[in-house]
This record gives C-alpha cells, sequence and structure tokens, in this order.
C-alpha cells in the first residue's frame, strides 16, 4: 500500500488516496500504521475519497484506530496532498464529517505550504467553573492557566478527557495562557490519549473562547504551540462564531509502501 506522510506544527498524519475505494483497514491495521516503533508513526490516518459536488472527501481516524472527528491539521494537510496529486489547483472545496469546508494554498520556500482552512461556524455550548466547552468540528474543552508550561498534561488533560460531564465521547483538552501578542497552547487529544505538538480545532478553540471570555473581538489571534505558530481569524456576530479561518504550514515529511 502506497503512503504519504505529512504534518501540520508537528501533528502528523499518514494520508492515503482511496479515491479507486480500495483501501479496507480495521481499527487494529490503522493503530498498528500509526504506532511508533512498530509502524510508520502518526497522531491519526487520513483517507482522500471521492464525493460528488466536491473535490474530495476527509476520513479521519485517530491512531487508536478509529473513526472520530474534524481534524484541523488533518484538512490543511490533506488539502496539500491532493494539491501534490493534481486534483486541485491551491483552491479546494472539500466535505468532513462535520461538513463542508473550503481551502487554500500559499506556497512560502523552505516550509511546503501555508495552508488556510475554513472552519465550521459555531458557539460557546456550556460554561463551567474550570473552563469552557465548545465544538470547533470536535469538541474542546478551554481553561485558561497562568503558566502552561508547568500544567502536568498527562494527568489534567486525561482526568478531563474522561470527565463525566463530557460522556459518552470525552473530549479533547486545552491549557491556555494568555501573553503578550500571541496566545500559548496545549492540547491533550483523545484517541490519541496523550499531548500533541498542536491540534488545528484546539487552537480554534483557544482563539474563540479567548474571544468571548476576554471580551476581545479583534477578530485575529496568534497562537503558539511546541509544534509552530497559527493564525487564528474569525468574526463574532451575536453569540456565533463566523467565518472562521486556521492558517498555518502544512508540510510533506515522506512517502512510501507498507505491507499490513
Amino acid at each position: 500500500m502506497e503512503f504519504s506522510k505529512y504534518h501540520g506544527n508537528g501533528n502528523d498524519f499518514i494520508i492515503l488516496d482511496n479515491r479507486l475505494n480500495q483501501v479496507n483497514l480495521s481499527s487494529a491495521q490503522i493503530a498498528a500504521m500509526c504506532d511508533r516503533h512498530f509502524g510508520i508513526g502518526a497522531d491519526g490516518l487520513m483517507l482522500l475519497e471521492n464525493r460528488e459536488g466536491f473535490d474530495f472527501s476527509l476520513r479521519y481516524f485517530n491512531s487508536d484506530g478509529y473513526e472520530s472527528t474534524m481534524c484541523g491539521n488533518g484538512g490543511r494537510c490533506i488539502t496539500a496532498f491532493a494539491n501534490s496529486l493534481g486534483i486541485i489547483n491551491k483552491k479546494a472545496g472539500f466535505i468532513a464529517i462535520d461538513g463542508p469546508h473550503e481551502s487554500e494554498i500559499f506556497e512560502h520556500p523552505g516550509i511546503g505550504y501555508m495552508v488556510r482552512l475554513k472552519m465550521k461556524d459555531t458557539q460557546l455550548r456550556e460554561e463551567f467553573a474550570d473552563g469552557y466547552l465548545i465544538d470547533t468540528g470536535s469538541p474542546h474543552f478551554v481553561r485558561f492557566v497562568p503558566d502552561v508550561d508547568s500544567i502536568d498534561i498527562m494527568g489534567e488533560g486525561r482526568a478531563l478527557r474522561y470527565d463525566k460531564r463530557f460522556t459518552p465521547g470525552g473530549c479533547n483538552v486545552n491549557f491556555v495562557e494568555i501573553k503578550p501578542e500571541v496566545l500559548w497552547v496545549r492540547t491533550y487529544e483523545r484517541g490519541v490519549e496523550n499531548e500533541t505538538l498542536s491540534c488545528g480545532t484546539g487552537v480554534t478553540a483557544a482563539a474563540l473562547v479567548t474571544a468571548l471570555t476576554h471580551s476581545d473581538n479583534k477578530g485575529f489571534f496568534r497562537i503558539r504551540t511546541k509544534g509552530g505558530e497559527f493564525k487564528v481569524f474569525f468574526h463574532l456576530s451575536g453569540d456565533e462564531f463566523i467565518e472562521v479561518y486556521l492558517e498555518g504550514p502544512a508540510a510533506f515529511v515522506f512517502k512510501g509502501e507498507i505491507t499490513v
């Protein structure tokens, strides 16, 4: 089986071209391919498939092997992959599990591509004493902290990910420190069950919740993660966020063949 490997600020993916509908992988096989010691290694796996009325469709699986919700960095990386296949020419209209998306590629020397992805319209789902729940294509719990570097991501993140408030599916967990001119974000991702170097839907959630809770509707945030920097653009209309865009690098790593 031929595959390509991409990453978006360290959030890495195996991508397969399934336009001929010949890929039929079990959860165990996907998990084995994503394993960093015995497989290719990735935070998730994506299938690029045909869908009438769109340039392509995106199906996303976490590294545990199970199909999951929308992946922002995955959407940007699969756009770059589709461009490399000649399916699109720098602009795409595709569909994912949370609905239709638009994306656009800007080439930057040294980093492969800069890709801007339109996210779903959304609004705050629930406010708690210790944080905020919002769905940016995937459910995210956002907690503000004074020092994000000191957070026990595995301990606190895992506890919140499995908190009974978020049953049955659980949620992703983001710790956000507000710094001058930038938000510093760390994310514990469900399905990966670990901290990832960056999370596209997570940084989007962090930006939107910050705007809502800190009365900051300038419509733009720079966000820093362990893997790199993003830009999130948005417009707040009443209590709904519209025209939400996630922008950041998407880089080709390598391609190869694997026997599954």
